[in-house]
């Protein structure tokens, strides 16, 4: 049976990370040619440009073959790869976040209708260079939210900020999204 989306097998996977707790550099090269890419484009929508999404990407690589002897196989091998990809993006976003200032433009946009199938209309290199312009906490916020998921509780949690902040951050993010998107929108109608 074909691993999810990828052109290898359940056992051949598990060769591989088996592979990867004795250090063979083959195993840890052939993980990273089936999931580098996938995780790449995780990467960019956390990041403000390429070089950063780099960064994390090897960062998270590192970790996961540090750490691959935790895999559970209780879930998806990838899923488990995703949560350490945003661990990573979220941990440099904490070693930065006390160095950018945050507006808030809730209170100058309160009459602004966000239709919420807008990113359904860009091409993803498009959304992530999008995306990739807002501020570090935005950017945060959007990505937990919209991509992972997340609950404004556990985003509030793990970026240690305020629930309303979140849903206010979210709102905000959306805003200049829509913004940016509204030349590009009426171009392709």
């Amino acid at each position: 049976m074909l691993t999810k989306g990828l052109d290898i097998t359940e056992e051949e996977l598990q060769q591989l990370i088996k592979g990867c707790l004795t250090g063979d550099r083959s195993c840890q090269r052939r993980l990273y040619d089936l999931y580098g890419s996938k995780m790449m484009v995780l990467c960019l929508r956390y990041s403000k440009n390429r070089e950063e999404a780099e960064e994390i990407l090897q960062d998270g690589f590192l970790q996961l073959y540090k750490c691959i002897g935790q895999y559970k196989k209780t879930g998806s091998f990838e899923g488990w790869l995703r949560k350490i990809m945003i661990n990573c993006a979220l941990q440099r976003y904490r070693g930065r976040s006390s160095l950018f200032r945050v507006i808030s433009l809730a209170e100058h946009h309160k009459s602004l209708i966000i239709e919420e199938d807008f990113t359904e209309k860009l091409i993803e290199k498009e959304l992530i260079r999008l995306i990739q312009t807002l501020s570090p906490v935005y950017r945060m916020v959007f990505n937990l939210y919209v991509f992972e998921g997340m609950k404004h509780k556990e985003i509030a949690l793990l970026l240690d900020i305020s629930e309303g902040t979140s849903k206010s951050n979210l709102s905000d993010a959306r805003v200049i999204l829509k913004k940016a998107l509204t030349p590009n929108l009426k171009m392709t109608k």
